[in-house]
């Protein structure tokens, strides 16, 4: 969101100050850098990139349950033959299309919307389009209808940048010093679900964090011990939380395939699973929409949520302004990543950007992570055992929920308090937010 539309500061009557908002925001880490330029991607891509984009790539094309519309700038994936309409719309659209030769029958809803049924393959795109124009819905209002989106876990996706996982050393356990840091908050994490093993092999970091439940189980492998692209991100993203905030909880659900694969249905029903005790939501994933207008049904779930909770997603790995949803969505705290270099710090190549992003931190993570191999096309096979190094904005989206947890409990503050107190310093950079240490 742009910069004047930025929470106002809560004045009188138990909420904070304008004085204490400001003291309380050096808690954060949130230190203005200036501004800096945005850097140009150099030429030729890295080999690691291109050969994690091609496996990405091929594990996507094997996915009947997902289409392109690749119309140059407006690029989606979607669920074949669905489409979704608000519920008080449903009637009247349906009608529409069983008169324009599109028969539908009436699905499931989720999140105030409502799926029709295509009984053939059908370009929704373009049926949407259609929908949509004013000129088929004479003296009445135009219905709110959409593709059935699909959303991903930002590591890799349609032609991005993103590096691949590489395996690293053990971390060093938590600072004890630290250990109240983010005390007596929960952080929901809607991912690829953790690794079965994660608080066995990982105890210092995730052993008694989270009730471990079998459907949050990330089931990780292609088959054996070779992981899907995207296998082993919520155990990452769950480290990094960690990491930012060592007394902090989690509760790991599970949205995405392994592939990094899910879509708004997914998304709705991880958000309904998640603990009530949970006040902070991570959303490290997201998708285009269709004309880049709103996710109706990620609207409608994200509203529904308590007030005093915050919402924080990723911005994305497409190196582009466009809007990404859920990030882009008014009550969402967008993150952006940034990367360290021998100068200093400067906006991440790949990140997206934009005056709807809200806040950034360092991309590049070194965190808890799975067993196994992840063979890349053309590539050496990686062997990862338990630890890895990642890079994306999923991994600053983690690391800033994470010091809302820690400015919580810093500053006795809810979740919503967090994140205005967090945005009451000035942005870094005017289309990456507040830089968030």
């Amino acid at each position: 969101m742009p910069p004047s539309d930025h929470p106002t500061v809560p004045g009188p009557g138990g909420r904070l100050s304008r004085r204490r908002i400001l003291a309380l925001s050096a808690l954060a880490a949130a230190v203005p850098f200036g501004v800096v330029p945005r850097p140009t991607p150099a030429a030729g891509g890295d080999t690691d990139a291109d050969a994690y984009q091609k496996a990405f790539e091929a594990a996507l094309a094997a996915n009947q349950n997902v289409r392109r519309y690749t119309a140059p700038g407006r690029e989606i994936l979607y669920r074949p033959r669905q489409l979704l309409a608000a519920d008080v719309d449903v009637k009247r659209v349906a009608t529409w299309l069983r008169n324009h030769d599109y028969p539908v029958t009436v699905g499931a809803g989720f999140a105030g919307v409502t799926r029709l049924l295509f009984d053939r393959e059908t370009d929704i795109p373009v049926v949407v389009g259609k929908l949509r124009d004013p000129r088929q819905w004479p003296g009445q209002p135009v219905p709110a209808v959409q593709p059935h989106h699909v959303l991903i876990g930002l590591g890799n996706i349609m032609g991005n940048p993103g590096t691949p996982p590489r395996s690293a050393a053990a971390l060093p356990p938590p600072d004890p010093t630290r250990l109240g840091e983010g005390a007596g908050v929960t952080v929901g994490i809607c991912d690829t679900g953790i690794w079965r093993q994660a608080g066995s092999c990982h105890p210092q970091w995730l052993g008694g964090t989270y009730l471990p439940q079998l459907d949050d189980e990330d089931p990780l492998y292609v088959h054996t011990d070779v992981l899907a692209p995207q296998g082993g991100h919520g155990t990452f993203v769950a480290g990094v939380v960690r990491q930012a905030a060592p007394g902090v909880r989690v509760d790991p659900e599970q949205a995405l395939d392994p592939t990094g694969v899910g879509d708004e249905a997914t998304v709705v029903a991880a958000l309904s699973r998640l603990a009530p005790q949970v006040s902070v939501f991570n959303l490290s994933l997201g998708g285009y929409t269709l004309d880049d207008q709103p996710s109706l049904p990620l609207a409608n779930a994200l509203a529904a949520l308590p007030a005093t909770s915050a919402v924080v997603a990723a911005a994305g790995n497409a190196g582009t302004s466009r809007p990404l949803w859920p990030a882009a969505l008014d009550r969402v705290l967008a993150v952006a990543a940034v990367s360290q270099t021998t100068g200093g710090l400067v906006p991440a190549i790949d990140s997206c950007y934009g005056p709807w992003v809200d806040a950034c931190a360092l991309g590049e993570r070194h965190s808890t992570y799975v067993e196994g191999q992840l063979p890349l096309p053309g590539r050496p096979v990686r062997q990862f055992h338990g630890f890895a190094i990642w890079a994306g904005t999923s991994f600053a989206t983690a690391h800033v929920s994470g010091r809302l947890a820690a400015l919580m409990t810093a500053g006795g503050l809810n979740a919503d308090q967090a994140r205005t107190t967090l945005l009451a310093a000035p942005r870094w950079h005017p289309d990456y937010g507040v830089l968030v240490g």
